[in-house]
């Protein structure tokens, strides 16, 4: 599609550069599923208005002019031609309202993140990608395909203040104050639950960890935010650069 960034502010088109590299990273790593699940950013301004993907597009395809701005109650903003689904609207709607912090929202239907969201216990202090996280994990009951808005108070209710949630049998979900935030969580919540996949099929046991210890590493979590706008997310967007640019039509 032709290119809107003449239509938009320059703060726009940056946050929509950030949200389309997220999209490709976030096939890249394997971790989409078809056309479904959602990834959001907050346009600056005070209107909360958002950008979601377009309906029908594989992440891979995604770029900054064919993401849709909507605002608050689902009505397009600025039209691109594509639809979007009405579970994303839900659950992204939800959040984007509730924290003024959470500017980008990421949510997935991996099969491990699935796997350790339908286990009872969550994820587990198995190991210390998981310990890092594991305090900063919120946990929602499923509900059914999120189209129905009442479902929206609960969710907020049950993230509060943290970072990152597992939605039982259904998937996880991050946020941050920018993209690199949220794919940086991500791919720590991602990690640790594929490793307790893993370990867990084994079936020799697991070596524990010490209470002190996962007191202790607990509170080493939170450099995340950080490292993932200094150096993680920085790394990511170079990659792109090289690999796949047309991110940025």
């Amino acid at each position: 599609m032709a290119s809107i960034r003449d239509q938009v502010a320059s703060e726009e088109w940056a946050v929509r550069e950030d949200l389309a590299a997220c999209y490709r990273q976030v096939a890249r790593m394997g971790w989409d599923d078809l056309i479904f699940t959602h990834i959001s950013v907050r346009v600056p301004g005070p209107e909360h208005h958002f950008l979601i993907n377009p309906y029908g597009l594989l992440f891979s395809e995604i770029t900054a002019s064919s993401l849709v701005k909507i605002d608050l109650e689902a009505n397009v903003v600025l039209d691109t031609g594509h639809p979007i689904n009405p579970a994303g609207f839900t659950i992204h709607s939800a959040i984007h309202e509730a924290r003024e912090d959470a500017k980008c929202v990421l949510h997935l239907h991996t099969v491990d993140g699935t796997a350790v969201s339908t286990q009872q216990g969550g994820l587990l202090p198995l190991n210390q990608t998981a310990l890092l996280v594991r305090e900063d994990i919120a946990y929602h009951d499923y509900e059914g395909v999120a189209v129905d808005l009442d479902e929206r108070e609960r969710l907020v209710r049950d993230l509060g203040t943290k970072n990152l949630m597992l939605l039982h049998n259904h998937g996880t979900l991050t946020v941050g104050e920018t993209a690199g935030q949220a794919f940086t969580r991500m791919y720590y919540l991602e990690r640790a639950c594929s490793m307790q996949v893993r370990t867990l099929a084994g079936g020799l046991g697991t070596v524990p960890v010490a209470p002190s210890v996962v007191e202790k590493t607990a509170g080493q979590g939170e450099g995340l935010s950080f490292v993932g706008d200094a150096l993680v997310w920085p790394a990511m967007r170079r990659q792109l650069d090289r690999e796949a640019p047309d991110y940025r039509d």
